[in-house]
């Protein structure tokens, strides 16, 4: 959403906008909002240890009628499919606000995979008055639903206008992560990224990712891998016991989003669970091996840019051994067109706000 509020800032004449964090993830979101220069007008700071979906959900929309009540606003911009957008949405149109989705018709039509991300997406789309969907393919799930087609406009996806401005400005900073990044990472081998940290996947699924990474490491010595950990136990637990103490693992801290832009650019390719990484690594020209069973996605997968592995173990180890030593493979993957957009995204949601 960063590039989006500073495309309404430049409009300052037309538009009076606000900006309200719910700090659902306190760490990750104060980097970013330095990064970017954005001070939120209104920050509920409703993170807590042990947090469950039933009380952050109940906090969101208490905690934001104060909010609401306060500025009044005629549009709610909400994004993509956290618990955030979900409660944020319904507490908007509880104000008589108009909601605006970002990042909209996004669908694996499986409450359960994500979860619960698909249902919240669901329900912010039922919720909504106007939808950005980034590809043709979530247009149409949008018509499917009997969203009204002239309040659907496709306008590729806002994370990738915040992506190609970032891999040029981590060229310049002064930034320790990044610093420390340079000190760890060989450029005489090829390097892959890892992230991991979906709910559906704890258990037997990340010890199956585990065992394909440390098969993957001992098998190709010139390869890197590089994980930035998260911290949930369910991942920190399985991933520490059985990669530490190989060679060519890194096994890192969670990553501000200026340094994972940064290690992004220098990947050879990346292994992940992520939503996002699966739409920002193509614009980098970086192949990207999914493991999920599911992915509401489809556009990189039918595009070629991602392969779906899911959490099996000699899927993991078999497409990522292919991309690690048939360059012909890998050449085509790092070459195809990004299906999520130009980097014109908020330029278009805008516009399209304006002509109302």
């Amino acid at each position: 959403m960063a590039p989006l509020v500073k495309e309404f800032q430049k409009h300052q004449n037309i538009f009076e906008t606000k900006v309200c964090v719910t700090a659902q993830h306190r760490e990750m979101l104060d980097q970013v909002l330095d990064f970017f220069e954005i001070r939120p007008d209104y920050d509920l700071n409703l993170m807590r240890p042990n947090q469950n979906l039933f009380t952050l959900t109940a906090d969101i929309i208490s905690e934001l009628k104060p909010v609401l009540d306060d500025f009044s606003p005629d549009y709610v911009y909400v994004h993509g499919d956290t618990t955030t957008t979900m409660a944020a949405s319904i507490a908007g149109f509880y104000s008589g606000a108009k909601i605006c989705h970002v990042e909209a018709g996004l669908r694996t039509h499986n409450k359960r995979s994500p979860f619960p991300e698909e249902i919240n997406r669901q329900v912010t789309g039922r919720i909504a008055d106007f939808h950005f969907a980034p590809t043709q393919q979530s247009y149409d799930n949008l018509l499917k639903e009997n969203l009204p087609k002239q309040n659907i406009v496709i306008t590729g996806n806002t994370v990738i206008d915040a992506l190609l401005e970032s891999s040029e400005r981590v060229k310049t900073i002064k930034n320790p992560e990044i610093d420390f990044l340079e000190t760890i990472v060989d450029p005489s081998k090829k390097l892959i990224l890892v992230t991991g940290h979906r709910r559906e996947n704890h258990g037997q699924g990340f010890i199956n990712i585990c065992e394909a990474l440390k098969e993957i490491a001992l098998s190709n010595h010139n390869s890197q891998i590089i994980y930035p950990v998260h911290l949930n136990p369910n991942v920190k637990e399985p991933v520490y016991k059985i990669l530490s103490g190989i060679n060519n693992i890194r096994l890192i801290d969670p990553l501000a989003y200026p340094a994972f832009v940064w290690l992004m650019a220098k990947s050879y390719l990346i292994i992940t669970d992520s939503g996002g990484v699966q739409e920002e690594a193509p614009s980098l020209g970086k192949p990207v091996l999914v493991m999920r069973d599911t992915t509401e996605r489809p556009e990189a997968v039918q595009a070629g840019t991602v392969i779906l592995v899911g959490t099996d173990k000699n899927k993991i180890v078999e497409e990522t051994n292919k991309l690690l030593t048939n360059t012909t493979i890998y050449q085509k993957m790092s070459e195809l067109h990004n299906p999520y957009g130009d980097g014109n995204a908020c330029e278009k949601i805008v516009e399209f706000i304006r002509s109302l």
